[in-house]
């Protein structure tokens, strides 16, 4: 996979936040503990700007984020083995000037996607190398997630959970329990209000 490969295969905006907050949530239920969790969904990262932070880390120094925001949608992903990426950020819309300059991203990166509120298609800059990043969020299914979630925590993943989940269907104790009889709708309140999960 591409860079190029990315930017024609990415979801619409809205799409791109469903399947973030679907990984978020099932991330939430598998990983109650917030630092070992591999995606998050933070719909109240910047309330002033009306922002959304969807990110992924996978604790050896990759990650990307994506910021939500009425201008449309930015994304900044660091593979920390590949090379930053000159005029990496010459392209980018003068609205996302706030994304590109936030300081919470200061770690760098080495491939920058975005699209803008009513635009038709996604831009983006990186070499092919950093992709990978993104794969996940592609294919944008239950079965991907499920299989990456197998080899991430090493246990049996149910699938027709995860599809719930992916639905965005609302939770119930009896379906978190199928991916981790461990919590409770109760026990993931906080994460449900915070990733803005359907009730």
């Amino acid at each position: 996979m591409s860079v190029l490969d990315v930017v024609q295969a990415l979801p619409g905006i809205e799409e791109l936040r469903r399947r973030s907050r679907a990984l978020a949530m099932c991330e939430a239920i598998i990983s109650p503990d917030w630092e070992s969790r591999y995606y998050s969904y933070d719909s109240r990262w910047n309330p002033e700007r009306g922002e959304h932070l969807a990110s992924m880390r996978n604790g050896s120094g990759d990650e990307y984020s994506i910021v939500f925001s009425p201008a449309g949608v930015y994304i900044r992903g660091l593979d920390h083995e590949a090379p930053q990426a000159p005029g990496l950020f010459d392209d980018v819309p003068e609205v996302f000037a706030a994304q590109v300059g936030e300081t919470a991203f200061s770690q760098g990166a080495n491939v920058c996607l975005w699209r803008e509120t009513g635009d038709q298609r996604w831009h983006g800059r990186g070499p092919d190398d950093v992709a990978w990043l993104f794969e996940l969020l592609v294919e944008g299914t239950p079965e991907a997630y499920q299989e990456f979630a197998e080899d991430y925590y090493e246990e049996d993943v149910d699938l027709a959970a995860v599809t719930e989940v992916f639905a965005l269907r609302p939770l119930s104790d009896p379906l978190v329990r199928r991916l981790n009889p461990a919590v409770t709708v109760d026990y993931l309140a906080g994460d449900i209000e915070e990733i803005d999960y359907p009730r």
